[in-house]
């Protein structure tokens, strides 16, 4: 087997080209790879398409990439408490694609299965199916962009939409343990989006708590076959989103 370690975290993603497609893991700040979007920003890639449930928050994790500059569309669920990435929407700087967290979930899920689309009906009824939902916006506020709308099929007498994989270019995931053939295990809530991520990825790179040779088997929530770089970061802290103080 191959051994995928890799020391610096600017190596794992120093040839992150601009314009690629970056599916990332984590939910809010929980599960998050920190080292690694932070090494990204260093390195200077731009003109990102980010899949992600949401963009962090001002000043952590993906929110340092959009007040760098360096996004130009997410697909995502949410937009959250980062003010910077509602400013930047309603502004027209970024293209934003809203998917259910659901549908989200599975299109990544999908795409790393070899899956090119797939039935739900989660949104239909709504926008989501029927189109209209602002994608971009002019700087005066008018709308540059709409959602179009997708197709719908009936199957046992329910209406359903029809939604695509999503097989984004590269990968950033976060795993408590992992081992030198990139088998992974997460921890608790940081299975969130995580191991959907880390499959949609065509080239998948991981940061890892703890680096082991070798993962017990029944331990390993990702196969190795998903990821392509194992960085070891040490021990991070999951950052509070919201902190509520009362006298």
């Amino acid at each position: 087997m191959i051994d995928k370690t890799i020391s610096d975290p600017h190596d794992a993603v120093a040839d992150i080209p601009d314009g690629a497609s970056i599916a990332v893991g984590g939910f809010g700040l929980v599960g998050i790879p920190t080292v690694l979007i932070d090494a990204l920003r260093e390195v200077g890639s731009g003109d990102l398409t980010i899949i992600s449930n949401n963009c962090g928050t001002d000043g952590h994790g993906l929110g340092t990439l959009l007040e760098a500059g360096r996004i130009s569309r997410t697909i995502g669920s949410y937009i959250g408490a980062n003010k910077e990435y509602a400013r930047q929407y309603l502004a027209g700087e970024i293209s934003v694609e809203f998917t259910p967290q659901g549908t989200l979930a599975e299109r990544m899920r999908a795409g790393g299965a070899g899956i090119p689309a797939f039935y739900t009906s989660a949104g239909v009824g709504t926008q989501v199916a029927e189109g209209g939902l602002p994608v971009r916006y002019n700087p005066d506020g008018t709308v540059a962009e709409f959602s179009k709308p997708k197709e719908t099929r009936e199957f046992g007498g329910k209406l359903y939409v029809l939604e695509e994989g999503i097989r984004a270019d590269f990968a950033l995931v976060h795993a408590k343990r992992g081992d030198k053939y990139g088998n992974l295990a997460f921890y608790k809530t940081a299975q969130n989006f995580n191991p959907d991520a880390a499959m949609s990825g065509k080239v998948t790179i991981a940061q890892v708590e703890e680096l082991v040779d070798s993962l017990d088997p029944a331990e390993v929530d990702l196969p190795g076959i998903y990821v392509q770089r194992v960085v070891h970061v040490g021990p991070q802290e999951t950052g509070i989103e919201n902190r509520t103080v009362s006298n």
